[in-house]
């Protein structure tokens, strides 16, 4: 033992020796890291650091569970949704999107907080007004984090400064709703200032990103939900709740309110700088509404007009999941993984040409419910018979035609007829694990490039996070509630013109309605339905029934004989059978605490000053 003390006092002083000697390698720099000092010296580090701020949006709404499967549109393949079902408790949150996540949020807040405070006294040259730049880019971020959490989960702590280790304390209380209302509408009219002008990159903020933002923020506020008179009435879950200025206004003029979102939707219009074919008096065809609609989600052939802010993708950079989305929710005939599955309900929501409602207990229409609908569907949904991509070699002798199988049919003769299960089925020859269970894929943000084999290439289509197309609906809807009816339907008859359907006539709450679902069928899978039916508090009619399915089969008429099975009225007989999915799969059920997500019991054990949700 007295040998081992002797050698480390040796070392000891030998190393205070060689120390201080050489006091230099105490202020060394790691080869692996930068300085705080260093990179808010350096406009090109500061530069980065902005730009990884916005790796918050990740992969947007081209995730894998699209987030429609948590609402009455979709189902998600692999694994129930625990908020379908109200099973979310404050130790149990179910599948939250990181978009969403509150971690996850909060750390990229705090890096727009500390971005925000370096660019306050920018150390490099400033001149260009890069760094005034720099910070719109951030306020932009911030309020758009911010309303991420405030959306989910109504107030929110309001932290508007980076934390450091001499901070005497970390725990601070949730906001009101209206606070945090207001400090995200400050951020994003302090963005549109600073960004004003400025030219930038694509998928950057802009002064118009900034203020289609605030236009959303500002009708959420004016909805039923975030009114607290109303939102008691129609809920018992909140009205018993004993901190309702957490969820929306307790008092205050909400006629006014409406009349802000209006102002905000219409100031981004009369920017005059976005839209796509809405100066139309007419429908145009059904056949170009069709590829107006699959212009504005792939961004492209004139349609990115109607993107205001967006993330894009290369095809070279592997770590991008949104890339992949494609393979992610193609059929499994052709090799995709059909995770996000559009419902029955979804289908059914898409009107005829005429205009009118589509109805199973109308003869015509059950017998062809694929024809003669909005060209909105077949832009959007992949049904049995719909013409698709050609497939991957093993497919192409069973399916030369590209055609979606969702059924069972019969071939050979009818006389003697064999049964063969369609390849996009879950009894598909080619792959079974990963088939639908409602009778649907997904098509819209898929690139019909028929060279793309979306099982092993990645797409370069764009994650929509703001359009105009929703600015307008925004305007439309916030003229309703303020009664300008005439103005309301001029406004959303010029998104039905765009893709071939004709004007809308109803009034008062057959108008609502009619709106409502045409919100939902515009703006499908792009993260609005889990909100709108929450704000409008129709969500215990929306989401309170199970998910509807369809089950098709195929009869071969007498005497006909197939070889090998296409898509035929002339040949076969098609019989459609909507049913229950079953509760065994994902048993939904809608319970008023699911209106507001609960916080993570951890967050709630790591700061003593938060209160909980109604419900939990």
């Amino acid at each position: 033992m007295n040998y081992i003390l002797k050698c480390l006092s040796f070392g000891l002083v030998i190393g205070l020796t060689t120390a201080a000697c050489n006091s230099d390698f105490l202020d060394t720099k790691p080869l692996d890291k930068v300085s705080g000092d260093a990179v808010w010296s350096d406009q090109a580090l500061s530069e980065a650091f902005v730009t990884d701020v916005y790796n918050g949006l990740r992969d947007g709404i081209l995730d894998q569970m699209n987030f429609d499967c948590q609402t009455d549109n979709a189902l998600y393949s692999f694994g129930k949704q625990d908020v379908n079902e109200a099973n979310i408790s404050p130790s149990n949150l179910g599948t939250v999107k990181s978009t969403m996540e509150w971690g996850t949020v909060y750390a990229r807040i705090r890096a727009a907080n500390i971005a925000l405070a370096n660019l306050a006294k920018p150390k490099f040259d400033n001149t260009s007004g890069i760094a005034d730049r720099m910070k719109g880019e951030m306020y932009f971020m911030r309020a758009y984090l911010y309303n991420q959490l405030v959306r989910y989960h109504g107030g929110v702590p309001l932290i508007k400064s980076p934390y450091t280790l001499d901070n005497p304390d970390f725990t601070i209380p949730r906001n009101t709703y209206e606070e945090c209302v207001n400090s995200i509408v400050s951020d994003l009219d302090s963005a549109a200032i600073l960004l004003k002008g400025k030219t930038l990159a694509s998928g950057r903020a802009t002064q118009g990103a900034a203020m289609a933002l605030k236009a959303r923020v500002l009708l959420y506020a004016a909805s039923d939900l975030h009114d607290i008179p109303t939102a008691k009435q129609k809920s018992t879950v909140i009205a018993s709740f004993a901190k309702p200025e957490l969820l929306g206004y307790v008092s205050g003029d909400r006629t006014a309110r409406w009349q802000k979102a209006k102002d905000a939707a219409k100031a981004v219009m009369d920017l005059n700088k976005y839209g796509y074919k809405l100066n139309l008096s007419a429908p145009v065809s059904a056949a170009e509404g069709q590829q107006n609609y699959i212009n504005m989600y792939l961004s492209r052939n004139g349609g990115e007009a109607d993107g205001i802010f967006l993330k894009y993708y290369i095809r070279a950079s592997a770590d991008d999941w949104g890339s992949w989305y494609p393979r992610n929710n193609m059929p499994n005939g052709y090799h995709g993984w059909t995770s996000s599955q559009p419902t029955q309900q979804l289908v059914d929501g898409y009107e005829m040409m005429d205009g009118t409602k589509f109805d199973w207990k109308n003869p015509a229409h059950a017998a062809s419910p694929y024809e003669n609908r909005d060209p909105r569907f077949y832009a959007s949904i992949l049904y049995d018979g719909a013409q698709w991509k050609p497939r991957t070699p093993d497919g192409a002798g069973i399916d030369p035609a590209g055609q979606i199988q969702m059924g069972e049919y019969e071939v050979g003769s009818a006389a003697s007829p064999s049964k063969f299960s369609g390849l996009d089925t879950r009894n598909s020859s080619i792959e079974n694990w990963n088939g639908t269970w409602t009778g649907y894929a997904i098509r819209k943000f898929m690139d019909p490039d028929p060279t793309l084999v979306d099982q092993n290439i990645r797409q370069e289509v764009p994650s929509i996070q703001i359009r105009f197309t929703e600015v307008v609906l925004n305007y439309a809807e916030a003229c309703m509630a303020l009664g300008q009816e005439a103005e309301a339907k001029e406004w959303i008859n010029k998104v039905r013109y765009r893709v071939g359907m004709p004007a809308i006539t109803e009034s008062g709450a057959a108008l609502v309605a009619r709106y409502q679902n045409e919100r939902n069928i515009e703006m499908l899978f792009e993260e609005q339905r889990f909100y709108d039916v929450r704000r409008w508090m129709i969500a215990p009619v929306a989401l309170g029934s199970q998910a509807k399915i369809i089950v098709i089969t195929g009869k071969l008429k007498p005497g006909k004989s197939v070889t090998t099975y296409k898509y035929s009225k002339d040949n076969y007989s098609y019989s459609y059978n909507v049913q229950d999915l079953g509760t065994g799969k994902e048993n939904r059920k809608w319970a008023d605490k699911a209106y507001f997500l609960p916080i993570s019991r951890d967050e709630i054990n790591r700061n003593s000053k938060l209160v909980q949700n109604p419900g939990y």
